[in-house]
C-alpha cells in the first residue's frame, strides 16, 4: 500500500479531501543571466496516463539556463500576460498596462487606465482571452478599481485625511466609501489597449478608504470559464494578527471577514466562476458552490473561505486549479485566540470552503472573539461553521472546512520542511505543459520535459520558486527550481507559448517602482546552448531642453559565445531601427518623454536570432521632478507610537504644487509592508501606529515614509514622476 507525506494512505487521504488530484542587479545581468535551475532532489516523474511525453529522468544542470531581463523599469508591477507571439503585457497598480514588443525588444506604453488608489487597489490582473489571436478575437481583461466618487484626501485640510474612511460610525458615515473592484474586457490591435472598447462583465463591491486585501487573479480553463479571485476586503490590523471578525454595530464593517469570505451572499474572499458573454456580462456555469436560485447565495462562487487568493493558475491538462492564499499575521498560536499565521496551497477541482475567517485549515480553528468586551469564546466548528454575524446576508449554516493541500507558518514546518522558513507569502504558479514542438525551430528556448506537469509553487516573501509532483492527488515532492537565479519578490509567473517561463518582480521596496523590479523570460539552452547577449545601454546627457543631442554608448554590452552582433537602436520607441550603430549620436527636436531602446542580436551562433534589450530614459523639455524628505531622516530616534512630522521638498523646472504631493505611512514588516494611510500635501504628520498583535521587538517592524510627485507636463511633455522614501528603525530602549 503507498503511504503519502502526511503518514496515511493514498486512498485514507483522497477519501477525507474535499478537492483533488544586495548587488542583484548585477547578478541577473552578468553572472545571473547564465544561471541555472538547481534541484536540490530527484522529482517524481509525472505518470504516463498523464502526460504525452515521457519526462526526462535528469535533472537540467545550471548552465542549461539564462534569464534575459525583458524591463528593468516596469513601474509597480502587479501581473502579466504573454502573447502568442511572445511580446508581454503587464500592469501597474498605478493604472498603466505596458507592453514588451518580442521582435523589438522595445518596451511601450498600451493603455493607462484612471483607478482609485488607496492602499492596495489600483489596477490588478491581466489576461488573454482563451481564444484570443483567432477569429479576430483580440480581447484583455483587466480587474482593475474605477476612481467613482470616492473621497480622497484634501490637501488643504493637513490635519484630517478624508480618503480614510471612519473605523466607527453609522452607515451613513461609511456609504461614501462603498464602491466596486471591476472585471472588464477590452480590444488589443497589438500595440494599444482601446479604452473606449470596455465590456463590463462583473463588479465586485469593495470597501474603500481601509487596507486590505484586493486579491484579483484572472485564469480561464479549457471550456472558456473565467476564474476571478477576490480578496476578503478585511482590515486586519485590529485582530491581533488572528480572525478579523469585529461585529460591534458602531464599528466600520470593514473589520468583519465574516461579511465577507464567510458570506454565501458576497463575492469577496472567494474564487469565481463565470463565462463572459459576447457584449459584456456573463451566465453562470455547472458546478460552482451554490445552485442558481439558491436563496441568499451567490452562484458565481467557485471558493469561498478565502482570505487574501492573491494568485491563482489553472493546469488546462488536468482542470486543477491552484490557488495561493495568504496569510495573518500572528507569529505565534494563542489559546485564547487562535493558530498562528498560516499561508495555504490549494489544489481544486470541485467547489469547497476554507473556512477563513473561522479556520485556518480543517485542523486549526480560531476562537469566538468579543471585539466590544475583548473576550474568548470556544472555538469554532471546521467541520459544521456557522455566521451568525449581523453583517451576514447570506447563509447561516456553511459548508465544512475542505482541506489545503499545502500549509506553514512562518517557522520550519514539520509536514513541508522543504519550504524553510521566514515571512508568509504563498503564490500559486502555473503547470508546465511540454510542447515538444516548441523545442524545435531556429532558437528554441521551451523548458525541458523533466518539468511536465508540475506545478509551480513560488513565495513573495522568501524569493523562490518550487516545484510540486503531485500523484493520485497527494505531493510526493516539493523541490528547488532555479535556485541559482535571482528571483526578487516573484509577483506574477506564466509560461509563454514557446516554453519558457516568464516573470514578473515586484523587488525589494515599498508600493513603488523598486531598483529590482523587472520583467524577464527564463529560457532553456541547454547544456553548451547558445544564449542570448546582454544589451547595456547608456546616454549622454539624458535631460535637457530641445534640442537635445545625446551620445548613445552600448559599452558593456557582451554575449557569453563571443558570437557575432547587431545592434539595432529604436530612439523613440515606434518600432523602427533609428541606428545600426553601437554608438550612435541623435538630436531630439521636439519636446517629449522618450524611451530609447537598444536590441541585440546574436548573428553567429548556432542558433541565430537570440536577442535582449536595454533602455535609456529621455527626457527633453519637461525634466523628472526630484522629491526629497527634510524630516524625517534615516536614523533619526523614533519609538512606535509616535507622531512623527513630515517635511518633503520638490524640485522641478515647474512651479511646484504641494496639493500633488502623496505622502504614505507604511507599516514594514519583514520584507513586504502594509499601508496604514495616504495624505496630501508637502508638509503633515503621521502617527506610528502599530496593530494590534504586531511586536515591534521580535516582528522586524519598521516604519515607512513613501513620498511621490507627479507633476502636470506641458504642451510637448507627458507628466513625469519622482519618489522619495525613508525607513526608519524603532530605537532601543
Amino acid at each position: 500500500m503507498k503511504v503519502n507525506r502526511t503518514g496515511k494512505s493514498d486512498s485514507a487521504a483522497r477519501s477525507e479531501r474535499s478537492v483533488h488530484p544586495s548587488n542583484r542587479r548585477s547578478l541577473r545581468l552578468g553572472a545571473g543571466l547564465a544561471a541555472a535551475a538547481v534541484l536540490t532532489s530527484a522529482l517524481v516523474g509525472v505518470p504516463a496516463s498523464a502526460a504525452p511525453n515521457a519526462a526526462e529522468a535528469s535533472v537540467p544542470p545550471d548552465s542549461a539556463f539564462q534569464k534575459v531581463t525583458l524591463n528593468d523599469a516596469p513601474g509597480e508591477p502587479i501581473d502579466l500576460a504573454v502573447l502568442p507571439d511572445g511580446s508581454v503585457l503587464h500592469t501597474t497598480r498605478a493604472g498603466k498596462v505596458w507592453l514588451n514588443d518580442a521582435k523589438s525588444g522595445v518596451n511601450s506604453l498600451a493603455a493607462e487606465l484612471k483607478v482609485y488608489q488607496h492602499d492596495e487597489e489600483g489596477l490588478q490582473s491581466i489576461a488573454l482571452d482563451p481564444k484570443f489571436g483567432t477569429d479576430g478575437n483580440n480581447w484583455v481583461y483587466l480587474y482593475y478599481a474605477p476612481p467613482m466618487n470616492t473621497p480622497v484626501d484634501d490637501p488643504e485640510t493637513p490635519d484630517v485625511n478624508e480618503g480614510d474612511a471612519p473605523t466607527s460610525g453609522t452607515a451613513a458615515d461609511f456609504e461614501p466609501f462603498n464602491g466596486v473592484s471591476r472585471l472588464s474586457r477590452f480590444q488589443f490591435d497589438g500595440k494599444s489597449i482601446d479604452l473606449d472598447s470596455e465590456q463590463q462583465i462583473i463588479d465586485v463591491a469593495a470597501t474603500r478608504g481601509l487596507c486590505c486585501h484586493v486579491g484579483g487573479d484572472i485564469v480561464f480553463d479549457a471550456e472558456g470559464n473565467l476564474y476571478l479571485s477576490t480578496g476578503d476586503d478585511t482590515n486586519p490590523f485590529v485582530s491581533g494578527g488572528y480572525s478579523p471578525i469585529d461585529e460591534n454595530p458602531a464599528s466600520n464593517p470593514g473589520f468583519d471577514a465574516q461579511r465577507t469570505a464567510a458570506n454565501t451572499n458576497d463575492l469577496r474572499g472567494k474564487v469565481l466562476r463565470i463565462t463572459p458573454k459576447d457584449g459584456g456580462g456573463y451566465t453562470i456555469p455547472e458546478g460552482n458552490l451554490f445552485d442558481e436560485g439558491t436563496e441568499g447565495a451567490r452562484p458565481e462562487i467557485f471558493l469561498m473561505g478565502l482570505r487574501n487568493p492573491f494568485r491563482i493558475e489553472l493546469n488546462q491538462r488536468t482542470g486543477e486549479l491552484y490557488v495561493g492564499d495568504y496569510s495573518p499575521d500572528a507569529s505565534t498560536p494563542d489559546p485564547d485566540r487562535g493558530p498562528a499565521g498560516t499561508g495555504k496551497w490549494i489544489v481544486a477541482s470541485k467547489p469547497g470552503n476554507y473556512g477563513w475567517p473561522y479556520c485556518a485549515t480543517e485542523n486549526l480553528p480560531y476562537n469566538d472573539y468579543d471585539f466590544a468586551t475583548g473576550t474568548s469564546g470556544e472555538k469554532f466548528d471546521c467541520a459544521a461553521p456557522v455566521n451568525e454575524s449581523p453583517n451576514n446576508t447570506g447563509l447561516t449554516t456553511l459548508p465544512p472546512v475542505a482541506k489545503a493541500d499545502l500549509w506553514y507558518g512562518y517557522g520550519l514546518s514539520e509536514e513541508f520542511p522543504e519550504l524553510g522558513t521566514g515571512g508568509i507569502g504563498p503564490m500559486a504558479g502555473p503547470a508546465y505543459d511540454y510542447d515538444a514542438k516548441a523545442t524545435r525551430g531556429s532558437h528554441p528556448v521551451a523548458w525541458p520535459s523533466y518539468f511536465d506537469g508540475k506545478p509551480l509553487f513560488y513565495e513573495w516573501t522568501r524569493d523562490y520558486i518550487k516545484g510540486i509532483t503531485l500523484e493520485d492527488g497527494a505531493i510526493t515532492a516539493i523541490d528547488d527550481v532555479l535556485a541559482s537565479v535571482v528571483t526578487d519578490n516573484p509577483m506574477d509567473m506564466e509560461f509563454g507559448p514557446d516554453g519558457a517561463l516568464y516573470v514578473l518582480e515586484y523587488g525589494d521596496g515599498y508600493f513603488g517602482e523598486n531598483e529590482d523590479a523587472q520583467v524577464a523570460r527564463i529560457d532553456y539552452v541547454g547544456v553548451g546552448g547558445n544564449r542570448s547577449p546582454v544589451a547595456v545601454a547608456s546616454g549622454t546627457p539624458t535631460a535637457g531642453t530641445s534640442p537635445l543631442t545625446v551620445e548613445f554608448s552600448s559599452t558593456g554590452t557582451e554575449d557569453a559565445d563571443g558570437d557575432k552582433l547587431r545592434y539595432a537602436w529604436d530612439f523613440d520607441s515606434d518600432g523602427e531601427v533609428d541606428s545600426t550603430e553601437p554608438n550612435p549620436t541623435f538630436t531630439y527636436e521636439a519636446d517629449g518623454n522618450y524611451k530609447a531602446t537598444l536590441t541585440v542580436t546574436d548573428v553567429g551562433g548556432k542558433h541565430r536570432g537570440r536577442h535582449s534589450s536595454a533602455e535609456v530614459n529621455i527626457e527633453v523639455g519637461n525634466q523628472q521632478p526630484v522629491i526629497e524628505f527634510i524630516t524625517p531622516v534615516p536614523g533619526q530616534s523614533f519609538q512606535f507610537g509616535d507622531t512623527v512630522s513630515y517635511e518633503v521638498k520638490v524640485t522641478d523646472d515647474q512651479p511646484v504644487d504641494c496639493s500633488l504631493v502623496e505622502v504614505s505611512y507604511i507599516l514594514g514588516h519583514h520584507t513586504h509592508g502594509h499601508p496604514q494611510t495616504t495624505t496630501k500635501g508637502c508638509t503633515g504628520t503621521f502617527v506610528t501606529t502599530v496593530p494590534e498583535g504586531h511586536d515591534p521587538a521580535v516582528d522586524d517592524l519598521s516604519a515607512v515614509f513613501n513620498a511621490t510627485y507627479t507633476d502636470k507636463g506641458d504642451e510637448g511633455s507627458d507628466p513625469l514622476t519622482g519618489t522619495a522614501e525613508v525607513v526608519l528603525q524603532a530605537s532601543s530602549n
